[in-house]
């Protein structure tokens, strides 16, 4: 009888984290790169006298290492890195402008005194760009602010956008009293002013954040106090080979220790993620293999 075929593996198809109690899955991973589900155990040495190899050796605490390359930042990564499910928007036709906040004093924002509130210009929507703002009382004399922009990534969209400094000063507008708006030129933003008589402090700021038109928009704060990673299972499948051949490893009980963002210039970010497996008690194992030969 001739020997039998050696099993192989080749490549990598795709990684299914799945719900331990109900076995449902969170989704599926298939922009993949090397990857990898390291076992390894500790030997204990036994050594003494003038003998330079041991006299025995045991094995001590195993550990079984998963590394992933992943290139695809979806909802259900985050949460399962991090420990809190990222909020997903629905679309915004006309985009949208978060609530002006104080950021330094308190002159800045306030509804009778200084700016009432920003908002999107009525029919110039194209022209809002990503980012993050700050407003800053510039002269209080003339109750004029300057606004400042994080990026000149969405410069291009709708009317062109220009940094006017080094600051990252984008325009200023005099602020109106009595209830009035005046449009931020370029940006498709309109502030609206104070009820009363605009009395603003010169250095105070406020911060707010545009997202253009859009289909879908994501927001997730990473770090919470009370957030907490979950233990997952993991169905990770070998590409098919033209055999037909398949494999699979089973991960019973798992954990990541987070999910990198890489910003490598002009590369895809692949992020590579750490898990570890550990013993579930109730399938007696850390994780099963099925190989089929068609």
């Amino acid at each position: 009888m001739a020997l039998s075929d050696p099993r192989t593996i080749f490549s990598i198809h795709s990684v299914a984290p799945y719900n331990r109690t109900t076995g449902e899955f969170y989704g599926i991973a298939k922009v993949l790169d090397s990857s990898s589900i390291a076992i390894s155990s500790e030997l204990i040495q036994l050594t003494g006298g003038s003998q330079k190899f041991p006299w025995a050796i045991e094995n001590g605490v195993s550990t079984a290492e998963i590394s992933l390359s992943v290139g695809q930042y979806d909802n259900f990564l985050l949460e399962l890195a991090y420990g809190k499910a990222p909020t997903l928007n629905a679309a915004e036709a006309t985009g949208s402008v978060t609530t002006l906040t104080n950021k330094y004093g308190t002159s800045a924002v306030n509804t009778t005194t200084g700016i009432a509130s920003i908002a999107v210009t009525a029919g110039n929507s194209a022209d809002l760009k990503f980012g993050k703002y700050v407003v800053k009382v510039t002269d209080s004399g003339t109750d004029t602010v300057s606004v400042y922009m994080s990026s000149d990534i969405d410069f291009n969209r709708g009317t062109t956008g220009t940094y006017s400094n080094d600051l990252l000063k984008i325009g200023e507008v005099i602020i109106p009293g009595i209830g009035a708006t005046v449009a931020l030129a370029d940006y498709g933003l309109e502030f609206t002013g104070g009820s009363g008589t605009i009395a603003l402090t010169d250095g105070d700021t406020a911060t707010f954040e545009v997202r253009p038109p859009n289909t879908e928009s994501t927001d997730l704060v990473i770090g919470g106090a009370s957030d907490t990673v979950p233990e997952i299972g993991m169905i990770i499948y070998a590409a098919q080979r033209g055999s037909g051949e398949m494999f699979e490893m089973d991960v019973y009980r798992a954990k990541l220790t987070g999910l990198p963002f890489g910003f490598t210039k002009n590369e895809w970010s692949v992020a590579e993620i750490s898990a570890q497996a550990f013993y579930d008690s109730n399938r007696n194992g850390i994780m099963s293999m099925r190989h089929i030969k068609p």
